[in-house]
């Protein structure tokens, strides 16, 4: 279990460090060049949402993802 959890974490702070450089960017496209496999995309953005980092937007279909 800790092993997942250092996954995660580790997720949360490829993330963090991409959205530190670029600025607000989608969901989709974050994932994509992050190549984050299976859910780690996921669940890594749900860990920086639970420590308040980031702030998140639903503009139609697009979920957009910024640093608070």
């Amino acid at each position: 279990m800790q092993e997942l959890e250092e996954q995660i974490g580790f997720s949360a702070g490829q993330i963090y460090e991409y959205l530190s450089s670029n600025g607000e960017a989608t969901f989709s496209k974050m994932k994509k060049e992050l190549d984050l496999k299976g859910n780690f995309a996921d669940l890594g953005l749900g860990w920086l949402a639970r420590e308040g980092k980031v702030d998140i937007s639903k503009k139609g279909t697009s979920v957009s993802v910024r640093l608070k």
